[in-house]
This record gives C-alpha cells, sequence and structure tokens, in this order.
C-alpha cells in the first residue's frame, strides 16, 4: 500500500467561536492529523515546551527565514513575529499526515499565495449574542478586552465567503461531526485514493 501525501487544511474562527476546543476533539476522532507548531521570536511563558507550544526562534533566525521564503504565512504582533515553516509542514505531509494551520484569515490569504491545494475552514458562532456570552463566560477578560474581541470578531468573520467549508458550531457534538465529516471525504476523493492504493488500482483495471 502507497503512503498518501497528508493534505493541507487551514482552520480559521473568530475569538469564541470553539475552534480550538473542536480541533482537539476531532485529533481524538481522525488519524494522522495533526496541527502545526508554530514559530515564534516571543520568549516562553512558564510552562511552555518548544515544539510543543511554538517553536520559540530567536529574531535573527525567524527573519533570515523569511528572506529565504521558509514560512507558508507570518506576522509581525507588536514586537513579536510568529510564523508557520513551509519544511515543518512538508514533512509532516510526507509521512501522510494531514496537517491543520490554525491560523486566521490573513495567514489564510498568504498560505493560498504559496500553498497548493489548500482546503480552508471558518467556524462560526450561532449568533453574535452566543458569541458575547462565550468570551464573557470565560471570566478571564475585562469589559474592554471583550468589546475589542467582538470588534476583531466580526472583521474576521466578515472573511468568511473566501473558505471552501462553513461550519456553524451551534452544538458542539453537530459541529465536531461536520468537521469530522470534511476530512473523510477529502480522503475519499479519487486524488487521495489513488494515492494511497495505486497498487490495488492496477490490480483490479490493469
Amino acid at each position: 500500500m502507497n503512503t498518501r501525501t497528508g493534505q493541507l487544511y487551514i482552520v480559521s474562527a473568530p475569538s469564541g467561536a470553539g475552534k480550538s476546543s473542536l480541533l482537539n476533539a476531532l485529533r481524538e476522532r481522525v488519524d494522522k492529523l495533526v496541527i502545526s507548531v508554530s514559530h515564534t521570536t516571543r520568549p516562553p511563558r512558564p510552562g511552555e515546551q518548544d515544539g510543543v507550544h511554538y517553536h520559540f526562534t530567536p529574531v535573527e533566525v525567524f527573519r533570515q527565514q523569511v528572506a529565504d521564503g521558509n514560512f507558508l504565512e507570518y506576522a509581525q504582533v507588536f514586537d513579536n513575529y510568529y510564523g508557520t515553516s513551509r519544511l515543518s509542514v512538508d514533512a509532516l505531509r510526507e509521512t501522510g499526515k494531514d496537517v491543520i494551520l490554525e491560523i486566521d484569515w490573513q495567514g489564510a490569504q498568504q498560505v493560498r499565495e504559496r500553498a497548493e491545494s489548500v482546503i480552508s475552514i471558518f467556524i462560526l458562532p450561532p449568533s453574535i449574542e452566543a458569541l458575547s456570552a462565550r468570551l464573557h463566560g470565560r471570566g478571564q477578560d475585562s469589559a474592554e478586552t471583550i468589546q475589542r474581541r467582538m470588534r476583531d470578531a466580526k472583521n474576521e468573520m466578515s472573511h468568511y465567503p473566501e473558505y471552501d467549508y462553513l461550519i456553524i458550531n451551534d452544538d458542539f457534538a453537530t459541529a465536531l461531526d461536520d468537521l469530522a465529516y470534511i476530512f473523510r471525504s477529502e480522503r475519499l476523493k479519487q486524488a487521495q485514493q489513488c494515492q494511497q492504493h495505486q497498487a490495488l488500482l492496477n490490480a483490479l483495471v490493469g
């Protein structure tokens, strides 16, 4: 049996839509699926591990990798850089694993320009009221921070037409089923099946 080349996915969502919870549950349900670990120039926070939470990278090394075109996407947030390594993603895909980039719409636009055959998924809340309630329910942010997150969320959500799939996270179990169906159906497409089962197909029709 041949080893297929893994598919590259983008998953975006506004803060509070439940993206991280859905992706963590998805990894338990779908095999050969990984979430790409980003590179960053910021220092590790207490409890963070290099290669698990981020690849912590010196600024000069990061800038050189940008100059060499080694990032599928990157951005500067205040004084720190964040980015997705093309080499890391390609290495994972060569092992047959599907790779998820958990990035925003700006990063998604960069990846579409620099990579081929990218499948993109946008996760939406069922309503503005539900999104606000989820952000308030965290109990972690001030009212001012929540207002800013709501403004950012509306801007983020306005880019949903750029994505291939939309998932409404109203009921978590249903949203998780929908997300899993996308990955399973993509693996059943002819090109993917031909990669994985070429010997069998040759024997059947040869």
